[in-house]
């Protein structure tokens, strides 16, 4: 792999960057190790981030491994969780993240809803003390549900109340491609906003209001005072709620605007709540027949004319499996300013660089 010449340095080029998905991985590993986490929880965070950035979610991406190496050295995040679930009943259990990273939560709670499923045919478990967790799509198995520090107004409001948490739910299928669905309640998600402020660049009307309650294209005029707005209105505005109270009323994490900001609020942990549900497919029908009814939904939503403007109907989360396949072959692309500071962090833990080139790698 070629890397950055001195004529191309990230300071001072544009780019983007390319890192090959191995490098990354192991760039992102060795820096959390050296922050204290275990080789394994290591694995799984840095796998969560680089698969984030592999299916074109870069606002969940690599690129914030920053932001959350310094809230573990504000020692607002624990590196080494003791994580046991507590079964309430044989099918439902309760986590205590202990301040954990939200990735590691989320995969021992996910994990552990699995186990429960396949012996009982449904496992639910909710967890609450936990921090951000990145790209909901990492733990779809089933179903999932999580809160978030306040950034959206409730419908009819100016002020920020409700997070964008988002809902993910995935379904397997035989042939063909499986149900994946992971989205926000907002017509965008903070991170595309944050993503537009370090680059310098506007965000679209419609995407945000600025602190006096004006639509705004200024992304730092959303981040200072401003909220995000939902999806269709009071539709999206409820499906927020819902998540508050599945993530964190429900759990005993904190809610109704009192989660903490992770680019904000250095006082306390931020007392995430999640909820994970994992259910057999075939609890209804047997799995041959679960997986044709399943591979039939998906022809025939392929089947579909498109309209005016599109060339083809797609299932959710096809468009992310896309580019994943592609920047397995080219690499993952980054700003300029973005592998600089990846790069700040491998110098200030004495590690060496993340390789990347300026050009696509195949």
């Amino acid at each position: 792999m070629s890397t950055v010449s001195k004529a191309t340095k990230p300071e001072t080029a544009q780019g983007p960057f390319y890192a090959a998905v191995e490098e990354a991985q192991a760039f992102g590993r060795r820096l959390l190790v050296a922050h204290g986490l275990s080789e394994g929880d290591a694995a799984i965070m840095a796998g969560c981030l680089v698969r984030a950035d592999l299916r074109g979610v870069d606002t969940h991406g690599l690129q914030f491994l920053p932001q959350y190496l310094d809230r573990v050295r504000r020692g607002m995040v624990n590196p080494k969780p003791n994580l046991v679930v507590e079964r309430i009943t044989p099918i439902i259990g309760l986590l205590d993240g202990q301040n954990g990273y939200g990735f590691v939560v989320a995969t021992r709670a996910m994990a552990a809803a699995i186990e429960m499923a396949k012996e009982f045919g449904i496992g639910i478990v909710s967890a609450r003390r936990s921090t951000h967790f990145g790209m909901a799509a990492c733990y779809t198995l089933q179903a999932l549900f999580t809160n978030a520090s306040r950034s959206m107004p409730a419908w009819g409001g100016r002020e920020a109340f409700l997070g964008t948490s988002p809902f993910a739910a995935a379904a397997p299928s035989g042939q063909e491609l499986p149900f994946d669905l992971d989205m926000s309640p907002a017509v965008a998600a903070r991170g595309k906003i944050r993503r537009a402020a370090r680059r310098g660049q506007k965000i679209p009307l419609g995407y945000a209001l600025d602190a006096q309650g004006h639509a705004t294209t200024d992304p730092n005029a959303a981040l200072d005072g401003g909220v995000v707005l939902p999806i269709g209105g009071a539709k999206g505005s409820g499906i927020a709620m819902l998540m508050d109270i599945m993530g964190g009323v429900i759990s005993g994490a904190a809610f109704g605007g009192d989660v903490r900001n992770q680019f904000l609020d250095y006082d306390q942990p931020q007392n995430v709540g999640h909820f994970f549900m994992a259910m057999k497919p075939d609890l209804f029908v047997p799995k041959d027949e679960y997986l044709k009814r399943m591979d039939a939904l998906v022809q025939r939503v392929h089947a579909q004319p498109p309209a005016e403007g599109f060339d083809e109907v797609i299932m959710p989360g096809e468009t992310e499996r896309r580019l994943e396949v592609a920047r397995r072959r080219t690499g993952l692309p980054y700003h300029a300013k973005e592998i600089t500071a990846l790069q700040q962090e491998a110098s200030k833990a004495g590690l060496p660089p993340l390789p990347v080139s300026n050009a696509p790698l195949g």
